[in-house]
């Protein structure tokens, strides 16, 4: 996209196309955040609380202003003008921009991949900040994990589905490659902003649509409109977004200033977990207790033609170019690595405790 577009985009959003370099004046800084996030709580909160934080620790003296989507730029064009220098940081879901490069799924969750404690730890300490700072290179962006919706569900329906057959000629609202799991199995998969999926559904333009979890799904309302709820969501086990800063603004930092922002979006994934863990177990709670709701598991023949599937899938993401096959080998490697470790520790347990 040509930075007029972008520029286009901001106009038809109403919004102020004034973004002047950081303003850099007694050491004090105000900075531009834009987001794919609709107003409300969850992502946009977490933008919110990043920004508060790092305003905090360094004491004023940097502040970032956050927009939720179309305030500024319209939806999915964050990536674009975060790499133009239009705006100084985006958070999103890194995945939004395979076209950019497929790799860019691997660090916002893929089918049957990393849970959101393993996908942090193959990015600190497995190998993945490294390749990712390589690939976010590419387009002048410094990549940050800055928050962890944790594990999504399977999605909203507005008819039971009895088997992968169902899927053939479903019209489905999904990001990332479980999105294209779905076109194999002959369903037209479409990509739509927060705003446009519950009209979507309401009007028949989609027939089922994934977007969170319990929480933030009621936040929405999609348990007014949809009544089959499906889990897990095997699409995203390990849901995660980023924090894009354009590396000229990331270099203008000195190093105190970018370990504080490393360390505060560290911080924010680990925060926003748990406000997402706690969030969602109080709202699976009423939605079990909602007799207009029906939740429903994938069986297991369902799940393994998913598994299979997206097998493919995903090596396909990593076969685009040498740094990609590089990113596929580190967390592939990394994932046979840690799945010992928590099968017999957070898995064992849970089973465990089951029996209790």
């Amino acid at each position: 996209m040509k930075r007029r577009d972008v520029l286009t985009g901001a106009a038809l959003a109403g919004a102020s196309l004034s973004f002047p370099a950081p303003a850099i004046a007694q050491n004090l800084r105000r900075l531009t955040m834009v987001t794919d996030w609709p107003d409300g709580p969850g992502m946009l909160g977490s933008a919110k609380r990043l920004a508060r934080t790092i305003h905090d620790a360094s004491g004023g003296r940097i502040g970032i202003d956050v927009s939720a989507s179309g305030q500024v730029v319209r939806p999915f064009e964050t990536f674009d003008a975060v790499e133009s220098g239009l705006a100084d940081m985006f958070h999103t879901h890194i995945g939004y921009f395979e076209d950019k490069s497929p790799a860019f799924q691997f660090y916002s969750g893929l089918p049957f991949g990393l849970t959101p404690n393993e996908l942090i730890a193959w990015v600190r300490f497995g190998g993945g900040q490294e390749l990712w700072d390589e690939l976010g290179g590419r387009f002048d962006i410094k990549p940050l994990l800055g928050c962890s919706p944790g594990a999504q569900m399977g999605g909203w329906f507005l008819e039971e589905i009895a088997s992968t057959e169902s899927f053939k000629g479903l019209r489905y609202r999904m990001a990332g490659l479980g999105g294209e799991v779905f076109r194999r199995l002959g369903a037209t998969v479409v990509l739509l902003a927060a705003a446009d999926i519950v009209p979507a559904l309401e009007s028949g333009a989609v027939d089922a649509c994934e977007w969170v979890g319990p929480w933030l799904d009621m936040e929405m309302g999609l348990h007014r409109v949809a009544g089959h709820y499906y889990y897990p969501g095997w699409h995203e086990p390990g849901a995660a977004l980023t924090l894009g800063i354009n590396k000229r603004v990331w270099e203008s930092f000195d190093e105190g200033d970018r370990q504080l922002i490393e360390v505060a979006a560290a911080g924010e994934y680990a925060v926003s977990l748990a406000e997402f863990n706690a969030n969602n177990a109080r709202a699976l709670s009423q939605l079990r207790a909602d007799e207009t709701v029906r939740i429903h598991r994938f069986d297991d023949a369902m799940l393994r033609t998913f598994a299979e599937i997206s097998r493919d899938v995903v090596a396909a993401a990593g076969a685009g170019d040498a740094l990609a096959e590089r990113i596929f080998r580190s967390y592939s490697e990394f994932r046979s690595l840690i799945g010992d470790w928590s099968g017999i520790s957070v898995g064992a347990n849970l089973d465990a405790r089951a029996l209790d």
